[in-house]
């Protein structure tokens, strides 16, 4: 099985009131240089047979019409490579 991933974020111009909450909480807790923190949804798709152009067409087609609101998010699908067995992330 391959592993897709979807990550939407909101665009750009949209006030993102999470990010921002953790972005004021950052040096509060000792993390300083922080400039901007931006918050998001991952999703993880394990997908049966190959993710030929088929496949990313569907999954991009997901993305766009039931994982983000086009209106304020952006997405991003891409192909993980399969861990190797032992590895850490």
């Amino acid at each position: 099985m391959a592993r897709v991933v979807v990550d939407v974020m909101l665009k750009p111009e949209i006030l993102d009131p999470q990010g921002q909450a953790v972005q004021r909480a950052l040096p509060r807790l000792g993390f300083e240089g922080i400039a901007d923190v931006r918050q998001g949804k991952r999703f993880e798709l394990e997908v049966e047979g190959p993710v030929d152009e088929a496949a990313l067409a569907r999954i991009h087609e997901m993305a766009e019409t039931f994982l983000a609101n086009t209106v304020i998010e952006d997405f991003v699908v891409k192909v993980e490579e399969p861990a190797v067995a032992g590895e850490s992330k």
